[in-house]
């Protein structure tokens, strides 16, 4: 058995060997990863680098693109060439000379804001530092909502940098407070988690105050081509807004990452130590269970890239199984020959790119397969699978960053359940793909608009059917219970249970009013009932304003 120090000690070991290429990583859910992605489309190739898939990104690789973007895309607006000279700017250690960041025009104390993303900057030859603050602070109306003020609000900051040119690292750390909108508290309250967050202490059983905290060294085992990354963060796999493999929903995780690249090949190994479900969190050490997980993508042609998938969950006490640290893709078929009940997936995904406008993506995750139930259309149980079909239009019907998306999702019930509720596919009392959970069909478009430089406009509109469970019946879809104790055998629809239709429409501004810094407004309506009103439903209206300095735009609208 090997555990989380002798891993560590492993990847400290490596770093006397290692030469300059270590990298840091672009932050999650950050508007970069849509420019990237509208780039990569645009100029009517993919990208052999890049590998947009999986996330986070190397701010390394990301500067050499958009670099390369800036200066051989001829049919980019002036706007993608701002986004471009932007992200450049923010990252602009890994710029030619290593000097891409611009001078602040009006320095504070001749200390701070020389440069105009970063509070605080060291440069020398062995070692670069930057340190930034983060605070955000929203505050939300919902017609009908009597729990006071509602609002979300933290405070803290993120380093970045690396040493020697041979570890790269990052930091954040923020303390959070929240008293939330009516069915985002209803979610916190069934889950007794925090959407993102870990340990948290609920106050009068309506605000909520945690901490979140991200951190990782990075190193380069073979220049160019080998990079691991020792942790805790969130990951995420997929082109989609949702993920049927991989998504960042859920709480960090303590995390082993090596990526390899090679010619038009992107293979990334993830190993993880997760947390079991539990009762409502106290300051105690919580169980743990372990998860593998290999992603291999390849760029087929020009225009398509394919790529497989595999995940193994398991649950020992506090140790890792030396078997499941094999870097080798499919270890699911090895560790099923030694008879594991460990939980295991594999699954497909694709994404091509035509007429330099258009982007077409999808997912095919398996849970189980008994080829003579899969085609038998007699409903077992254990046709257990999730899918999902998107597609997106850069600079649509010719009007310049104009982007749309639109996003199906299918889960069939008891996907992502197991025997016992160690080994499910969860963290922290969160869901590791969407958000749903499963037994539903979802519908997502995205409409994004960049009128000008700083100013962003976005309409997101949500429809789905998902099963519901009643009294002590199990329909299959809550990911959390066993599935040993499933209602049925036979005649398993795709949605099972008592049908319930939730619909969703948001319309958010912001406006960048210095780098990184955000003014936020928007509105959401969302209105949830059950089929022919078995039980009573539920209809939200709220408005929200807020700004946000060096942190992605917060989404509570994801159920």
């Amino acid at each position: 058995m090997l555990k989380k120090a002798s891993i560590l000690s492993i990847l400290l070991l490596l770093t006397l060997n290692t030469i300059w290429s270590q990298t840091t990583y672009l932050p999650l859910n950050t508007e970069d990863y849509h420019v990237l992605d509208r780039l990569e489309t645009r100029s009517g190739r993919l990208s052999d680098s890049l590998f947009n898939s999986t996330r986070p990104q190397m701010r390394s690789r990301a500067v050499d693109f958009l670099e390369a973007q800036d200066s051989t895309n001829t049919g980019l607006s002036k706007t993608d060439h701002y986004n471009i000279d932007r992200m450049i700017n923010e990252s602009g250690e890994w710029a030619p000379g290593e000097n891409g960041e611009k001078d602040a025009k009006h320095p504070w104390f001749h200390t701070f804001y020389k440069k105009q993303f970063d509070l605080f900057q060291v440069h020398t030859n062995n070692f670069f530092l930057v340190v930034n603050p983060v605070i955000s602070a929203e505050l939300y109306s919902e017609r009908g909502n009597k729990a006071g003020t509602l609002y979300w609000s933290g405070r803290g900051f993120e380093a970045r940098g690396w040493i020697a040119k041979r570890i790269g690292f990052y930091t954040y750390v923020t303390d959070n407070q929240e008293r939330d909108v009516s069915f985002y508290h209803d979610w916190v309250f069934k889950h007794n988690a925090v959407p993102g967050a870990d340990y948290y202490i609920g106050k009068g059983g309506t605000h909520y105050d945690y901490l979140l905290a991200a951190g990782y060294f990075d190193i380069a085992i073979i220049k160019d081509h080998l990079n691991a990354t020792f942790g805790y963060d969130k990951n995420f796999i997929g082109d989609g807004i949702n993920s049927m493999f991989l998504s960042d929903f859920s709480a960090g995780t303590p995390f082993l990452r090596l990526i390899t690249r090679i010619w038009k090949l992107n293979y990334e190994n993830l190993y993880t130590e997760l947390t079991t479900q539990h009762g409502t969190a106290s300051d105690q050490l919580m169980p743990h269970k372990y998860a593998t997980m290999h992603h291999l993508s390849f760029n087929a042609t020009r225009w398509l890239n394919l790529g497989v998938f595999e995940s193994v969950v398991f649950g020992r006490q506090n140790q890792y199984e030396l078997r499941y640290l094999n870097p080798v893709i499919f270890i699911a078929s090895l560790e099923q020959s030694v008879g594991s009940p460990d939980k295991k997936h594999i699954g497909i995904d694709f994404k091509s790119i035509a007429a330099k406008h258009l982007q077409f993506y999808g997912q095919f995750l398996l849970d189980e397969f008994k080829s003579s139930e899969f085609f038998s259309n007699r409903g077992w149980w254990g046709n257990k699978w999730a899918a999902q079909l998107g597609g997106k239009y850069f600079d649509a019907f010719s009007v310049r960053n104009l982007d749309l998306q639109l996003e199906l999702n299918v889960v069939r019930p008891y996907t992502y359940t197991h025997s016992d509720t160690v080994a499910n596919y969860t963290n922290y009392n969160q869901p590791l793909a969407n958000p749903l959970g499963a037994d539903f069909i979802q519908v997502i478009g995205i409409a994004k608009y960049q009128p000008s430089n700083k100013l962003y406009l976005t309409v997101k509109g949500m429809y789905y059917v998902q099963g519901a469970d009643t009294g002590n019946a199990d329909y299959g879809s809550n990911i959390f219970a066993s599935y040993t104790n499933r209602s049925m055998e036979y005649g398993v629809k795709l949605i099972n249970g008592v049908k319930t239709n939730c619909a969703l429409l948001n319309l958010e501004m912001s406006y960048e009013l210095r780098p990184n810094f955000f003014i936020d407004l928007g509105a959401t309506h969302r209105r949830y009932v059950y089929n022919d009103n078995q039980f009573p439903g539920a209809t939200t209206t709220y408005v929200y304003g807020g700004f946000r300095l060096n942190i992605s735009k917060r989404n509570i609208d994801f159920y």
